[in-house]
């Protein structure tokens, strides 16, 4: 198999996911590998899941962290859902993509991606280097030629920590709104890199 960009997202990504968990503080609730019954109730190992549920009872943990077969669908799934969505093939710089495809699993999708064009527009120099996007979440044509021209000229760098930087701003409004999330600001601000 060839390795892919998806590949080194995915791999640097799923440091930062556990496996099974079951949190009644965390908002995705029941969750395997990031995946989250309640945003995702439909996923194909949930049925897999359930079984070694009723099989092992208190030690579903223990036993999915050995399971290796599950790995087939949740890989599939993070391509599909977190990857291809906003055309993370297509971007122009591999750390960047890692930092999209990683913000997008923790914040979703839509979020990761108005973040991008928040960026973008913050580095376009005054609407020199392109018009500002609309920020609507969706990775179209108008976003992809503004990272080209970000590419040009050397500034990807600062767009990471732009995206960092709206990363992190979330997670403070999200745990002041709400003190019991405070348990996460550690596993959170693992993800949050502002480098030189």
């Amino acid at each position: 198999m060839t390795w892919t960009g998806f590949d080194e997202a995915f791999e640097k990504t799923m440091k930062h996911e556990g496996g099974y968990s079951n949190d009644p503080d965390d908002a995705g609730a029941e969750t395997y590998m990031g995946i989250s019954r309640r945003y995702h109730p439909s996923w194909i190992g949930w049925g897999h899941i359930d079984h070694y549920k009723k099989e092992f009872k208190n030690q579903i943990s223990q036993r999915l962290a050995r399971e290796k077969s599950l790995q087939r669908f949740v890989k599939s799934f993070y391509r599909s859902h977190y990857w291809n969505t906003w055309r993370g093939d297509d971007f122009i710089d591999q750390k960047l993509a890692n930092e999209m495809f990683d913000t997008a699993v923790n914040m979703g999708v839509i979020r990761a991606s108005m973040f991008l064009q928040r960026s973008l527009n913050l580095l376009n120099r005054g609407q020199v280097m392109f018009n500002n996007l609309v920020v609507d979440g969706k990775v179209g044509q108008k976003t992809m030629l503004a990272l080209g021209a970000i590419k040009r000229k050397n500034d990807v760098k600062y767009l990471i920590k732009l995206i960092n930087i709206f990363q992190g701003m979330h997670y403070i409004k999200y745990m002041e709104r709400s003190p019991i999330q405070e348990k996460y600001a550690r596993g959170w601000l693992n993800r949050v890199e502002i480098s030189k």
